[in-house]
Order: C-alpha cells, then sequence, then structure tokens
C-alpha cells in the first residue's frame, strides 16, 4: 500500500508498484505466473527484433560481399538467414516448458536451458548470453563514436575539401553517448521498452536506405568497378594468405548479422497471453528476420555493384561518399538514435540478470528491493529503485571507459560473436528441442539437426580464426590513444 512520507501534496512517496486495492484489481492486472499483465505484440517484438539485427553493419555488407562475391556472397546471406529463422522458431517452444503453450514460463535464456537441459549447460549458456552482450554493448559505445566523428569530418570535408585532414578525437563523443545511456538505463526493464525500439527500428530503415539510395545513384552515374564472380582478386587486391582470412571474417561477419538469439527469450517475455507466445514469436521472427535479409542482400549487392572490390569496410563512416553531405551526416545522426535503443536492448537483460539475483541474495535490504515514487506533473508517479539506479549508472560508465581504452574492441567484438553464435544460436536451440520432443537418436531428424549444429559449429571456428587473425593486425599497428577515425 502506498505511504505517503510527507503531506499529501508531496512530490516523493514510498510505494509498491505492484499493490492493488481489491483482489479483483489484482486479478485483472496481473497474468497467469503473478506478475504485470504483458502487453506486447508481434509489431513490438519484430521492433526489438529488427533494432537488435540491423545495425550499423549493414553498411559493411558491401565490404562481406566483395570478398565472396557475386554468387557465395548472396547465397551466403541467404542461407544464414533461413538457419536464424529456423532456430529462432526452435527456441520460441522452449519459452514456457514441458508444453511450448500452457507450460511454466522461462523468463531468460538461462532459465530455458536449465529447465531443458539442466547442469553444466547452464553455466555455459550464462557465460555465452552475458559475455557476448556486454561485448555488444562496448561495441556499440565505439560505433556511435565513430558516427558522431563522421558528421564532424563530413562537416570539415566539404569546408575544406577532401583531402584536408580532418582529425577528430572520438572521446568527447562516447561521453556524450554514455550520458544519454544513463538516463536511458533507468527504464525499468524490457516491456517498457517498445517506443525506444520502435524509433530505432525507424531509425535503422532510413540510414540503410540512404546508403541503399547513394549507391544506387553510384552505380546509375556510371564509372568502371571491378567485380567478379569470385570476389577480390588473388594477386590483383589481396595476396592467397589474405584472400582466404577475409573470407573467413566475411562469413563470420554475415553469421554473426543475424544473430539475435541472446534476446530472443526476453522479448517473447514481453507478449501477451493470447494468442500463445510461441505463435506470435514464430510471426515476429519471421517478419524481422525476412526484412532484415531484404535490406541485407539489397545494401550488400548494391554497395558491391557501387564500389566494387575495393568495397569501404563502412561506405557511411569510411567515406565511401562524401557528398551531399547534409543527406551523410543525416544518415550518421540516425546510425547514433539507432545505436542507442539498440544499446538498451542488448543492456535490459544483464540489467534484470543482476537485479534477479541481488534481490533473491538479499532480500530484505531495502537498498535494493524499495521502490520511491515520485509524482511527475502530467505523467503520473515514476518509480525509482536506488540500487537500479546506482547499479545501472555504474554499468555505463564502465562500458565507456573501456570504449575509450580499447578503441580496437570492435575487432575483439568478432571473436566474442564467432564464441557465442554456434552455441546460442544454433547449439541449444536445436539440444532444447531434440530434448522436448524426445527425438530417437539416428532417427533421420535428429540426424539432419546434428548435421547442421556441427556444420555451423565448423563454421564458428572458421570465423574465430579469420577474427583473431584480424585482431592480430591491428594490435600490430595499434598505438595507445591514437584517434579513432574507422
Amino acid at each position: 500500500m502506498e505511504r505517503e512520507m510527507q503531506i499529501n501534496n508531496s512530490m516523493f512517496i514510498e510505494n509498491d508498484p505492484e499493490s492493488y486495492d481489491n483482489v479483483g484489481d489484482i486479478r485483472k492486472n496481473l497474468d497467469d505466473d503473478g506478475r504485470s499483465k504483458r502487453t506486447g505484440t508481434w509489431i513490438t517484438a519484430s521492433a526489438h527484433i529488427i533494432t537488435a539485427v540491423i545495425g550499423s553493419g549493414v553498411l559493411s555488407l558491401a565490404w562481406a560481399i566483395a570478398q565472396l562475391g557475386w554468387v557465395a556472397g548472396p547465397a551466403v546471406l541467404t542461407a544464414f538467414s533461413f538457419i536464424t529463422y529456423f532456430t529462432s522458431t526452435l527456441l520460441a517452444d522452449c519459452y514456457r516448458s514441458p508444453d511450448p503453450v500452457t507450460g511454466k514460463r522461462n523468463y531468460t535464456y538461462m532459465d530455458v536451458v536449465r529447465a531443458n537441459l539442466g547442469g553444466r549447460k547452464v553455466m555455459l549458456c550464462g557465460l555465452a548470453q552475458y559475455g557476448n552482450l556486454i561485448g555488444v554493448t562496448i561495441g556499440y559505445t565505439i560505433t556511435a563514436s565513430i558516427s558522431m566523428v563522421a558528421v564532424k569530418r563530413s562537416n570539415c570535408f566539404h569546408k575544406h575539401g577532401h583531402h584536408a585532414k580532418c582529425h577528430t578525437s572520438n572521446y568527447p563523443f562516447m561521453i556524450m553517448y554514455a550520458c544519454v545511456q544513463i538516463v536511458l538505463s533507468q527504464i525499468p526493464n524490457f516491456h517498457k521498452l517498445s517506443w525506444l525500439s520502435i524509433l530505432a527500428a525507424v531509425m535503422s530503415f532510413t540510414y540503410a536506405s540512404i546508403g541503399l539510395g547513394l549507391s544506387i545513384a553510384k552505380v546509375a552515374g556510371g564509372g568502371h568497378v571491378r567485380t567478379s564472380l569470385t570476389g577480390v582478386t588473388v594477386g590483383v587486391d589481396v595476396s592467397g594468405e589474405e584472400k582466404v582470412w577475409r573470407s573467413f571474417q566475411a562469413i563470420g561477419d554475415i553469421a554473426f548479422a543475424y544473430a539475435y538469439s541472446t534476446i530472443l527469450i526476453e522479448i517473447q517475455d514481453t507478449l501477451k497471453s493470447r494468442p500463445a507466445e510461441n505463435k506470435v514469436m514464430k510471426k515476429a521472427s519471421l517478419v524481422g528476420v525476412s526484412t532484415t535479409t531484404m535490406f541485407y542482400v539489397l545494401c550488400g549487392c548494391v554497395g558491391y555493384a557501387a564500389f566494387g572490390n575495393r568495397a569501404p569496410g563502412n561506405f557511411l563512416t569510411g567515406f565511401g561518399f562524401y557528398e551531399p553531405f547534409w543527406l551523410i551526416d543525416f544518415a550518421n545522426i540516425c546510425i547514433v538514435v539507432h545505436l542507442v535503443g539498440a544499446y538498451q536492448v542488448f543492456c535490459q537483460p544483464i540489467f534484470g540478470f543482476v537485479e534477479k539475483w541481488c534481490r533473491k541474495q538479499w532480500p530484505e535490504n531495502k537498498f535494493i528491493t524499495s521502490e520511491h515514487g515520485i509524482n511527475i506533473p502530467f505523467c503520473g508517479a515514476y518509480y525509482i529503485n536506488i540500487f537500479r539506479l546506482v547499479w545501472r549508472t555504474a554499468y555505463v560508465i564502465v562500458t565507456a571507459v573501456i570504449a575509450m581504452t580499447f578503441p580496437f574492441f570492435n575487432d575483439f567484438l568478432g571473436l566474442l560473436g564467432a564464441g557465442s553464435f554456434w552455441p546460442l544460436t544454433v547449439y541449444f536451440p536445436i539440444e532444447m528441442y531434440i530434448a522436448q520432443s524426445k527425438l530417437k537418436k539416428f532417427s533421420f531428424t535428429w540426424t539432419w539437426l546434428k548435421i547442421l549444429s556441427w556444420v555451423c559449429l565448423i563454421i564458428s571456428i572458421v570465423a574465430a580464426a579469420g577474427s583473431v587473425q584480424g585482431l592480430v593486425q591491428h594490435l600490430k599497428i595499434y598505438k595507445p590513444f591514437k584517434t579513432v577515425q574507422d
């Protein structure tokens, strides 16, 4: 019940947000598990997926296609879209267990693995999932700062010419990005995040469309660029060794570009109970993956047609285009806004995990458990938890410091992606489906699922090797405190 700490017109009250005045209200406003009624739909779930999947990496797909060529590039893109969608449908059926429609809810990926597999696999799942999520949030801090720097450099190039030395430090922009994230990190949970995901999804469509449009204009404008069925040419563009390593990296980049399994269960936990969550999640996955694939193929293939074998790693921040400078600026601003939302989508599971663990360890600690309501005029009550405020602020600050200390971290992120892609996107969904369906060993379905799992394991190992090689090359040329430009 509500307890007023001061007089009736006080702006500060201590309140339990889950309490209601009568049993009828409680039943009306709670789901079958006793938690607040979920309101998510396939639209909000699709927005979460698109926000998570379509990152600024879509602008680097032209580089990936350039390494693989006209045949293997689009084929790999299409293949991984099918693999990702298929395994996401298997994972969606594990949200409830043992029955996918009427079983007990599992709120996190670790809960799902615990309910279906158990044992040490739960710990391995946690290490892979949260290690990947932490790495992504650090990587987004770096990427967002690069886009903000690109806006300043674009204006400098427009004013002083394309050969001007427009050097700009990334550090002030990382600090700005972290300040915004400190505020947004006070959004309590995934259920309150829908508006930000929808905004971020719109931004991702916008900058991907701008990149696509500029590439089409470049192709229509003529000019000779070299493309081939097999990608970059050995002896002309790269050496034989470089061709192999770059192909490994390109395959890994494409495979990881689709992965959103780390947050799928958390997204599904926002959905209404009716219709069944697994059916709605499958529909959202189909919409999200289909939309992503369309943009990936268009941006990758048209970008390769525009730049050929010399396609840059990112043709907006890497200055594949200089003009019109205002459109390049707008596209980079859209990238920043998208990454603001994507950061929250990826860090909410981390916040939820730590806060749940702390409440379980210290259930009587008021600093951790009590909610304080602040009456905001025209907006109603907003509930603040002091522990949540302190811990989330500290997390954002630490990730920003790591980003500033290791500006080459995005290369390391490729290695993290390689390490988490196979277990989280392929292995666990397949193993849980086999356990849930009680498939017989060496049956047809069991056999081809195992073959798919082993093939994806080999791809992860190959991609990890490519990432390690790329990381080693960057470490050789890295100088501390060097300004990050690409």
